[in-house]
Formats: C-alpha cells, structure tokens, sequence
C-alpha cells in the first residue's frame, strides 16, 4: 500500500499525508488555504485528556512563483496560526506540544519572504522608533509598545524561533523523518518516502484563480445615498461567510472598509466593478483585512487609499516583506490619503474619524458620518477590538513598561460606546478580539456583531443584530439614480472636450440590465446596439477561452457598430450589468457629427490589438485605452536584428513577426505577437534580463514605461511577469547564479 496519501483540495492546493512519517504536507498556500482544508475535512476536532485541538498540516511547501494570475500564491500567516495555537505546537504544556516546529519548505527567498512577512502580521510596527516614525509622539510609542509586549506575553520574537525551514533546490531535501523533497522543474516537485513518491504541480493555468471556500449568491445592488453594504461578518476561520468587512456607498460612489480574502469573488456576487471602487478604508494588516490588496491592484487607476499613517506604515512593511519590495512603492499603487487620529477628515462631502484600537498590530476604528436633517447620520466600523477584560489586565502600576495606563483603558472604553446610528463590532472573543458583553450598555442605535465563526448566543442576540452578506442598511436614502452620474462621468473621459450638449444625445438612452451569465453580444454576429457598461463585471471570451474581464466604462460593440463587422469576440455578464444602451444609428451620428470618425477608427484599430494581448486584455477602461492608444509608436525590426542588453525606456508589444528571449545560458524562450519586452528597465529601471533576437521581419507597438508605471493593473502584471522571469532563469540554472530582485 502506498504510505503517500495525495489529495487536490482546490485549484493549485494540494495536500500530502505520510502518517508513518508523522508528516502532513500543505502544498500551495493562498488566501484562505485552512478553510479548504477545512471544508474538506483535512482539519477536524479531536480530544485528548478533556483538551479538544484541532489537526491540520505540520509543514507547508510554498510556490515558487509568488504571484500568480495577478494574486499571492504564498499567505502561510493563517496556515501557521492554526499549526501553533488551533493545533497547540506552540503552547506549553499542551498535548500536541511536543517540541516540533511547523517547517515552511521552498526557495529561499520565498522562506525568508514569508519568515518576514509572518513577523509584520504577528506584531506589526515591532519598536518605538518605528511608530515615532510612523507619527506617535515618544509617550505614546512607548505606551503602545508597552501594549504589545503584552499581547506577545513579554517578547517580541522573530519567527524563526517558532518555525523551520528547509530551502529546496533541484536536489533532494528531506523534511523530515525520511521524507524528501525535490523540485523537477519550477514550481513542479517530487515527493518521496521510501520507494514511494508522488509529484506535486503548483502552477496556476492561464487566466484561472484560486476559489473561495465558500459559495455566495448574486445581488442587484443600487448604488445610495449613504448606506452600508454587509459584505462579511466572520472571521478568518469561518468555512461559510467572508471576514468581517464592509462597503459604504456615498454620494452613489463605493468604498471598502478593509479588504480580505476572496475580494473579486465578493465583488463579483454583489455586481461591483473594480474600477468602480473610489478608496480603501484600511483597518489593520492582519491577512483577514489584507488579502485583497492584489484585487485592488488590479484596477485601471491608483484606488485612493485612506488609513492613519500608523495603520499605512504597518500595512506596508508587511506588503513589503511579502512581495521583497521597497515600502516607499506603496504608492505606486495606491493614491495614499493619511487621516488624523480624534480628529473629523473631510472626504468629499462625507467625514471620518479613525480611533485607535488597541490590538497586536497597529489598528484604527473608524466613524463615519455625513450631514442630515437634524444633525448628523453615523456609522462606526469597529474592527479590530480586544475586550475591555483583557485591556483591563495589561493595565501597569506605573512603571516605564509595566503596561497601559489606566488614562489609556478609560479612553479606550469611552471609544467602544460612541454613540451611533449603525455600528458594526468584532465579538470574536479570546486574547485580541472584542466580546458583545462590553456593549451591552451601549447606546447605539443598532449594532451588528461580526468577525466570528460561531453561531450567536441567545445573551448575544439581545445586544446585536446579524447581518447576512448583501444586505444594506440604509443611513440616508437616495432620491436620485447615480447610474446616469456614472454614464456622465464615463462619455465625458471617453470624449475629452465634446460640449455636454453634445453628450445628451447619447446619454438619453435607456439603461438595460443583464441578470448575471447572459450573453450581451455574440461573436460572428452584428448589433444594433452599442453597450457603455456602468455598473458590473463583462466577461470576454474568444476562441472557447475566457481572455479577460470589463469593468464599468467600456464600450461593448464599439467596433462592430462603426465598421458593421461582426463581432470577434463573445461578451457575457459575470453578474448583474446595467449598461446604456445606445443605437448604432444614433452613436455614428453623433460621431459624424463632432469629426470624431477618423480619430477614433485609428484608436480602435490600435485598442483592437492591445485588448488581444494578456497584458491589456483585461480591467482597462476606453477612456485608459485610448489614453495608451494616443502614446503608441510603431516600431518595425528586421530579421537577425539583435538587442542585448538594452536598457530601453519603452515596453514592446509584438504585434507580427517574432523571435527568442536569450541570455548567457542560451535561448530562453521564443516570443510572438501578443508577447512583449522591455519592462525590466522601462518600468523598474533594473538591468534587463534578456537580450532580444529578432528571427524575422518583425512589427511592434512602443509605449513608455512611465505611462505603463501609473496604470496599477498593467504594472502589477509586469511585476509578475518579471518574477517568474527571474525564477525561472535561476531554477534552469540550478542557482548557480543569483539574479538581482527589484522594487515595484
């Protein structure tokens, strides 16, 4: 019988059990990973003594290729939490304590990358001079370090007196125990135990993701006032409902309160857009509130990024340390909006309030509010919390580091029962989260109690309301249809200097609605009808395969409604979809009548080229497009031309012709259209990695790599792009050389 037991939990997540060995493998560890596990039975309750614990995975085997398909392959922060304390390894006098360590195996860096990056998520800013840097006057660094040695019961510690490591190469490691490990080729591994072996293949195919754990129906959601849209009220060990988090609408705009796992799987359920999200609202950096970033990244523009510069700081160390990236590029993705502590920050007409949290890592509540009749509506998202119990017992006698102040627990209490008209709190109990019995007074008018797994207590019901994922509550009611603001808004980018006289004739038009998987436009058909998309997510598919997605401002049938050709491509609703419907009659009119035909046929024959690569093919507006359209320069190459070692100040995109990437160990690879180079020095400004070889007659499209730099989506593309580049050289080589990473 083979004593390797292999399981396919979910897309690009396996898992190894070799119980003779008393080794328990999880390969692949994305957002949510123990959830999988969970689900599928790998981790159960057990009971030893009147002591329950949990099983689950004693080592975990992380990708090679930190990024995949534009999400993080390697997040082992809750993974490694539920091997210390759900399991007990890491708890004196426990059953399952039995001096192993969990043992992270893979690439070096990757193994320091997450060391790094497990250190950031345990105890976010870890000295004073870290969070005077970060803004807190000398008294409040050393209270709120006081704070922490607390919630670390005295020490900070680095991981690696807690984890193991094994760095793997092309030959064998053993884990432990006689089981060994090797890698056959990147991110492809065999694993043996005696005569037995299995492989294990961690790569992601084209344009697949990782999947949520958990199923979610879709919402017609319609865009408010100010509203709250409750989008997550577990935790991060919740097997059925997303962690504990929000959306506000204001003004008809979105905005995020935190951003964790499976983000686009609950955008995607509740009909929003990426590039429809106006900021991020950021609580704290803990992977439950974190995990999302890559979906926010992968928008057309910087999202605005609102947090204090505690949280920011703490929330880009530990983005630093996963990616190996310098922090300062945190802005490179985000339009970075710090908020004062105590103090009301004016936010487009709206105000927020963040107050600080007393938590392992740095952490800001926040209170919102927005003007009314009779004064003001208000809703206070209060994640993460810690019970006023716990808080009470971290108060010292006085001494420089004996604890909080007792001024410090008084404020904290006086903060955790603001009044409010909705408030949203963490009941998930234990060492570092909130408990419903500390609100029982509280004079809210209604509170919801989120961020746990457990089914509400009878005691707890009578403090606060659930609140099932979609559901809204309204704070002031909208008299007014925002989808006609939207359309407004996206004509005008579309059309940069047409009159708004001349806008109304499109924008008198009637906006349809798709339920979600309807097909909009068919390939080899023609339409009547031109779509400006205005809320919802557009699946594009060609050829039997999906080649990527739309978000609000795209225009469907554009070309087939101008040229009167069929449509090359299928477009389908991934969920609800209101878009404006406009005739094809009616849109080359108005394109006639403002001389716009000429210039619009030469974008689109360029935007036609770049939507049918993978690096544009997907989350760019029109508006973008055209933008990248107007800065595209041909560029033609003659076959045998040879660039080596060019630093060039341009990405290129092959559009005809082809040829081979290649380096001091011999041809790489070979590139066609729809391939690009360049973006190592053009984007990053680090020495290219390759030289290039035309082998025959070849054309290209040229764009700069300042304007690629600024489109989030684009450059987060490259970055994943350039790393795999990077593995991949250092694993043919078998590590025998080292190549330089680079910031993003």
């Amino acid at each position: 019988m083979n004593p390797i037991k292999k399981i396919n939990v979910t897309q690009g997540v396996f898992w190894i059990e070799i119980p003779e060995a008393e080794v328990y493998i999880l390969c692949g560890c994305p957002a949510d990973s123990v959830k999988h596990l969970m689900k599928r039975g790998l981790i159960v309750s057990v009971e030893q003594d009147g002591i329950s614990w949990e099983t689950g995975p004693n080592a975990i085997l992380l990708s090679d290729v930190l990024l995949q398909n534009g999400e993080f392959s390697n997040m082992a922060e809750f993974p490694v939490l539920q091997m210390l304390y759900r399991q007990g390894m890491l708890l004196p006098g426990h059953p399952n304590n039995r001096g192993l360590k969990p043992v992270l195996i893979g690439l070096k860096e990757q193994v320091e990358a997450q060391l790094e990056y497990i250190y950031r998520g345990n105890y976010g800013l870890t000295s004073e001079s870290e969070l005077v840097q970060a803004g807190a006057s000398a008294e409040q660094a050393r209270e709120m370090m006081a704070m922490k040695l607390k919630f670390a019961f005295g020490e900070i510690r680095k991981s690696e007196e807690f984890l193991d490591s094994r760095v793997i190469r092309s030959d064998p490691v053993e884990i432990r125990n006689g089981v060994f490990i090797r890698r056959l080729q990147m991110n492809v591994f065999e694993i043996k135990y005696g005569d037995a072996s299995v492989t294990v293949d961690l790569n992601l195919s084209p344009y697949s993701t990782y999947p949520s754990p958990y199923p979610l129906n879709f919402h017609n959601i319609t865009r408010e006032y100010f509203a709250v849209l409750h989008v997550g009220e577990g935790d991060g060990w919740d097997i059925n409902r997303p962690s504990m988090s929000s959306i506000l609408m204001f003004h008809g705009k979105i905005y995020l309160i935190d951003a964790g796992p499976n983000t686009t799987n609950n955008l995607t359920a509740l009909g929003i857009g990426i590039n429809e999200i106006e900021g991020l609202f950021h609580t704290h950096s803990h992977d439950d509130h974190f995990a999302g970033l890559t979906t926010l990244l992968r928008a057309d523009r910087r999202i605005k990024y609102y947090a204090t510069r505690l949280v920011r700081d703490s929330v880009a160390k530990k983005l630093a340390a996963l990616l190996s990236f310098d922090e300062r590029n945190f802005s490179h993705y985000f339009d970075v909006a710090d908020l004062q502590f105590d103090t009301w920050n004016p936010i487009d007409g709206m105000e927020v309030k963040p107050v600080f949290s007393p938590h392992p890592v740095e952490t800001n509540l926040f209170i919102f509010r927005s003007l009314y009749e009779n004064g003001y509506r208000t809703y206070a998202h209060y994640a993460d919390i810690v019970s006023l119990d716990v808080l009470e017992k971290m108060v010292g006698n006085g001494d420089p580091g004996s604890g909080i102040s007792r001024n410090f627990y008084n404020r904290t209490r006086k903060n955790y029962l603001v009044p409010a008209d909705l408030k949203k709190l963490d009941i998930g109990g234990g060492m570092i989260h909130g408990t419903a019995k500390d609100f029982k007074e509280d004079p809210s008018e209604k509170i919801i109690l989120a961020h746990t797994a457990l089914p509400l207590t009878e005691g707890q019901k009578e403090i606060g309301s659930g609140a099932p994922f979609g559901t809204i509550d309204r704070l002031i009611h909208s008299h007014r249809d925002y989808l006609w603001q939207f359309a407004y808004k996206y004509l005008k980018s579309y059309f940069p200097g047409i009159p708004d006289h001349q806008l109304q004739i499109l924008l008198n038009n009637p906006v349809v609605e798709f339920n979600p998987a309807s097909i909009i436009v068919k390939d080899n058909e023609t339409y009547g009808e031109i779509y400006l998309v205005l809320t919802g997510m557009v699946e594009i598919i060609k050829d039997e395969k999906m080649q990527g997605l739309l978000y609000g401002g795209s225009l469907i049938g554009e070309i087939s409604g101008i040229t009167g050709r069929t449509s090359e491509e299928t477009f389908r609703s991934a969920n609800f979809v209101k878009a404006l419907k406009i005739p094809t009659c009616l849109y080359n009119e108005f394109i006639h009548r403002n001389h716009l035909a000429h210039e619009i046929e030469r974008l689109q024959n360029i935007r036609e080229t770049l939507e049918k690569s993978w690096l544009f093919g997907e989350g760019i507006s029109h508006a973008v497009k055209n933008k990248l359209a107007r800065a595209v320069r041909s560029r033609k190459y003659k076959a045998d031309t040879v660039l080596e070692n060019t630093k060039l100040g341009s990405v290129h995109l092959l559009i005809g012709g082809g040829g081979e990437r290649f380096n001091a160990d011999g041809v790489f690879d070979s590139i066609g259209a729809g391939d690009f180079f360049g973006e190592d020095s053009a984007v990053f400004g680090a020495t290219p990695l390759f030289g290039i070889r035309f082998l025959e007659p070849t054309s290209a499209f040229e764009i700069s790599g300042n304007i690629l730099g600024d489109i989030p989506i684009v450059r987060w593309k490259l970055y994943e792009i350039y790393r795999k580049h990077r593995r991949q050289i250092m694993v043919r080589s078998n590590f025998s050389i080292t190549v330089p990473d680079l910031g993003i």
